[in-house]
């Protein structure tokens, strides 16, 4: 698939996994750690640049990644919530390329993304221009979510929690949809790491 204009990939995995009690983005699936699941799915899209932003265990988690041909934006403000990941990340991405004309947001913990899944993101806005793409399951709008370079001041001027989502409910008629049904599958608890245990896909 080739595309018109470039696409830079934002991957989150900054947070603290509190509720796992332990750094969710080490836990394995299918021989891999949900991080690197989740960067194999990014470039194996058209998307670049692509950048993981890191912000707790950093160090540890650099060392898991640096044989992945991507870039890293560490969030020393990670503290602050997504907000200020989504902020750190759209810096770099900007400063390795400036043309690009849009940028998907996606975080590690949503296992069963692929790089179809990312591709179709791209397709849908080449073919529609809407300000945003969004994947739908359960119901709403959310991640992976591809948003057109006309909302960069919008992410970059995001002030309260809840992150890209904000944006996609603003924009709702300026959003297109496509279907993710396993998107509503995301690693918060250790409950739900025992029932991606039993997911043969």
């Amino acid at each position: 698939m080739k595309t018109q204009f470039k696409i830079g990939l934002l991957l989150l995995a900054a947070g603290a996994s509190v509720r796992m009690g332990k750094p969710k983005q080490q836990l394995e699936f299918r021989g891999k750690t949900l991080l690197q699941n989740a960067i194999q799915a990014a470039l194996n899209s058209v998307c670049r640049p692509i950048v993981v932003v890191l912000g707790s265990n950093a160090d540890i988690f650099k060392s898991e990644i640096k044989d992945f041909d991507v870039q890293i934006a560490e969030n020393s403000d990670w503290q602050n919530g997504m907000n200020s990941s989504i902020k750190c990340g759209l810096e770099k991405i900007l400063d390795l390329d400036n043309q690009v004309k849009g940028v998907v947001i996606m975080v590690c913990d949503q296992p069963l993304i692929t790089a179809e899944i990312i591709n179709q993101l791209v397709k849908t806005q080449q073919a529609t221009g809407s300000l945003v793409v969004a994947s739908k399951y359960v119901e709403t709008l959310g991640v992976p979510a591809l948003f057109s370079h006309h909302l960069f001041p919008e992410l970059f001027n995001l002030k309260h929690s809840g992150g890209a989502k904000k944006i996609i409910e603003k924009f709702k008629s300026q959003t297109s949809e496509i279907f993710f049904p396993d998107g509503e599958f995301d690693i918060d608890t250790p409950e739900d790491y025992q029932k991606l245990g039993k997911i043969k896909k």
